[in-house]
């Protein structure tokens, strides 16, 4: 009877095998990758566009609440105080801090008519600006609202209603 080497086989994956699997994983990665950024872009708009929402319901809330002074004209008079405190005029307690802060989900909130003049004493219009922070990557959309409530869109920066009197009117409505 002969006898047979018992041979010491090593189990274990070859250097190609693993080199195939890195490379499946590169392909998904490279497909899923751009999906997911262009879906937080589209969250990030989404919630602009609630922020909005929130700041016209704000400043009609505003409005109702100290009609001797009518819209507010700044982030800070909607927000809370930074110390507490009651509601007043110059911090109403209407929207969260964030928003009051003026940034929120990738977008700057502002105000288009910073100057605010009061007709005959009381701020009767006001025009809102949603602006990504990064272009392109927190944002596509330029986003803007006034007194009408009308939500309004446009994908360029310029002309992004920057115009000289300060008012939401170069959109396209949502």
């Amino acid at each position: 009877m002969k006898k047979h080497k018992k041979q010491n086989k090593k189990r274990g994956f070859s250097l190609i095998e693993l080199l195939i699997v890195v490379a499946i994983i590169l392909i998904i990665a490279a497909i899923a990758i751009p999906n997911l950024l262009r879906s937080r872009i589209a969250a990030n708009e989404a919630s602009a566009v609630g922020s909005l929402r929130t700041l016209n319901t704000a400043e009609i809330t505003y409005n109702t609440t100290y009609p001797n002074v009518g819209f507010a004209c700044s982030l800070t008079a909607l927000g809370p105080p930074s110390s507490g405190g009651a509601a007043s005029s110059a911090t109403a307690y209407l929207v969260d801090s964030n928003l009051a802060g003026g940034t929120k989900s990738g977008y700057a909130f502002a105000f288009l008519n910073t100057s605010c003049t009061p007709s005959g004493g009381i701020n009767t219009t006001y025009d809102i600006k949603a602006s990504p922070q990064s272009p392109g990557n927190t944002g596509q959309r330029y986003f803007c609202s006034d007194i009408s409530g009308v939500i309004q869109f446009n994908s360029a920066a310029t002309g992004a209603f920057t115009d000289s009197s300060g008012v939401c009117s170069t959109g396209t409505p949502i």
